[in-house]
């Protein structure tokens, strides 16, 4: 399980860092001083838990957290106890108020690491999919489909739900990007953005921009295009 800090003061920053690393396991990613600037990461990555200050410049944690997809667990670090009644409104994994103590943070981490099993095991109990096999279970409008692969043009993430794009409808279901593409055949699907995933079988054409399944046009994130360039071959800079 993965995390980050955001945090505007950097003695309070490097605290946290510190008591992070000494009572846990957590894969502490990047720490950041505003949340315009940790935004512009999750554009491009993926992350678990976020401790998050409250009272900062630009964009308060409050604002930010509004705007999380529930996958993204908060725990909030403040100075101020009267954010606590709008934490519990936004569901935040915990409150802690500075300054932090090793025990109080170790058992927020822990609440936090159970969360975060219990929502990876509901979603994905949402598809029975195996790369041994040419098809994948998904459950979407209260049934299972049996979903060829080779049906599968594209699949779409929308915040806490993902779009099967087939030849032949559209399902959708709860879970997110991440946890899809890793139980589909990389052998047949390609992540080109934060937001897809391609059937390469289905691909025409491709540029620097967008890459092209018929009438579909599919953007094709800075992040992954080297990637998606090799695989077919090709020089990133031609």
């Amino acid at each position: 399980m993965n995390c980050i800090i955001i945090e505007d003061e950097p003695l309070a920053r490097a605290e946290m860092e510190t008591l992070i690393v000494g009572v846990s396991d957590l894969e502490l990613l990047e720490t950041f001083s505003n949340v315009p600037a940790a935004q512009l990461y999750l554009k491009d990555h993926q992350v678990d838990l976020i401790f998050l200050d409250i009272e900062m410049p630009l964009v308060s944690g409050i604002e930010f957290a509004e705007s999380l997809p529930k996958e993204v667990l908060v725990i909030f670090t403040t100075s101020y106890p009267q954010y606590a009644l709008k934490s519990y409104e936004l569901e935040a994994i915990d409150y802690l108020l500075k300054p932090i103590r090793k025990v109080r943070l170790a058992k927020a981490i822990e609440k936090a690491k159970l969360y975060h099993h219990l929502l990876a095991n509901d979603q994905q109990k949402n598809i029975l999919a195996s790369s041994t096999t040419e098809f994948m279970m998904i459950k979407a409008d209260r049934k299972f489909h049996k979903v060829m692969y080779a049906d599968v043009k594209f699949i779409e993430g929308l915040k806490d739900y993902v779009v099967l794009h087939t030849q032949y409808q559209k399902l959708i279901t709860a879970m997110n990007l991440k946890t899809i593409h890793l139980k589909i055949p990389h052998s047949i699907f390609h992540r080109v953005g934060k937001s897809y995933v391609v059937n390469v079988n289905y691909i025409a054409s491709f540029d620097h921009h967008t890459v092209y399944l018929g009438e579909d046009e599919i953007p094709l994130g800075e992040v992954y295009k080297e990637a998606f360039f090799e695989r077919f071959g090709v020089n990133v800079k031609n």
